[in-house]
């Protein structure tokens, strides 16, 4: 279908998505519990939305549109409390995190919507090993030029959300050696990697979309499986990198950072974006999967190589004016103190380590969703 208008929207405003897991509590696998808990949650209001996703392990949960961090926060803090609850009426666990470290794609099943199963059908076991987990943040965008300036200006900071929001080093069982290892798994569909170099809405969509519709390979956006792509229906550009983190507090805090970076970015105190800057991309997107917050990246403009910790720091230091005016500055703290001390990955396998098995981490983060311990670092 051709594509549609870009909305209007309040520039700034934000929202989030979370990709969770449910766990049995007898094992602590992965357990087909989505229609059972789905059911249960529309017999009551639901703060924010709760969908189904691709396999029946999974569900999705969206907050309402914010403008400030802290309603935000206080609605997924509402959000996981009534998944909580839910899942303790199912005895079921429901956690963050990128991966499941042990679950067996072949063992999930497709949940029955028209999309997930056409997905299936194209994309074959793919759509199986899709059962990862992410978080999505929508930033509002005035209109559909600024749409795309901001998501070329942000490809810079693609490894800063990709480090800080880490949680998926365990795969099938084993240390895959990624602090992030759910991107490999997106990684791997055709139309993922980085929209094409295009500065204005309309060159967007009459030398790319049209071009691409009459391929027949998309019909909508919901085709592109970009790190950053705009959402015309909701006048939104969407952040796709960020594993789904192992708490609601540092979600919230990811989507406090992208608002204000847009905030910054849309002053134009920096250089334009340029494709140039891309050359960088993939290598500087691999060091942020591979080793984290010990990654080294180059940077786009300079081809100056850096440490990714201190540039999250650095950057973080220039945002506090903009946060301050966004009422985020808890949030920026929050990241601070994450870059400084470690990422959920590095909690991950210090877990690991303490209860030697990938069945013990998986009940440690099932109790860190639920917000009853906090984390400990050695």
């Amino acid at each position: 279908m051709p594509l549609e208008p870009f909305s209007q929207s309040t520039p700034l405003t934000f929202g989030v998505e979370l990709e969770l897991q449910l766990v049995s509590l007898s094992d602590f696998d992965l357990t087909a519990a989505s229609p059972d808990l789905l059911h249960l949650l529309s017999r009551k209001p639901f703060p924010g939305n709760v969908t189904p996703e691709i396999t029946e392990s999974m569900i999705e949960i969206n907050s309402s549109v914010h403008s400030h961090y802290p309603a935000l926060l206080a609605e997924l803090q509402e959000i996981r409390d009534t998944l909580v609850a839910a899942g303790d009426v199912l005895n079921i666990g429901i956690a963050g995190g990128g991966t499941h470290p042990f679950q067996h794609w072949s063992e999930q099943k497709i949940f029955p919507k028209p999309r997930f199963e056409h997905l299936s059908t194209l994309y074959g076991y793919l759509a199986k090993q899709f059962t990862v987990f992410g978080q999505h943040v929508h930033i509002g965008c005035g209109d559909g030029d600024n749409a795309m300036y901001l998501l070329h200006s942000l490809s810079r900071y693609i490894p800063h959300f990709i480090a800080l929001s880490a949680s998926s080093p365990f795969v099938q069982g084993h240390d895959s050696f990624f602090d992030s290892a759910r991107l490999n798994s997106v990684f791997a569909f055709p139309m993922s990697g980085r929209a094409p170099f295009m500065l204005t809405w309309s060159e967007f969509e009459a030398h790319y979309y049209a071009k691409m519709e009459r391929t027949g390979i998309v019909k909508s956006m919901k085709d592109f499986y970009w790190d950053l792509r705009p959402k015309p229906e909701y006048g939104t550009i969407e952040l796709r990198v960020c594993d789904t983190p192992l708490t609601v507090e540092r979600a919230a805090a990811l989507a406090a950072y992208l608002q204000a970076l847009c905030s910054y970015l849309l002053e134009r105190f920096d250089e334009p974006p340029v494709e140039d800057d891309y050359l960088v991309y993939n290598y500087n997107r691999f060091q942020a999967c591979r080793f984290g917050l010990e990654g080294a990246i180059t940077h786009p403009k300079t081809y100056e190589t850096v440490s990714l910790r201190e540039d999250i720091l650095a950057t973080l230091a220039k945002m506090e004016p903009y946060a301050a005016a966004l009422g985020s500055q808890d949030g920026l703290k929050h990241l601070a103190a994450a870059a400084a001390n470690g990422s959920d990955a590095a909690l991950l396998r210090q877990q690991y380590e303490q209860q030697g098995s990938v069945e013990g981490m998986v009940h440690a983060a099932i109790n860190w969703f639920r917000g009853e311990r906090r984390f400990r670092r050695r």
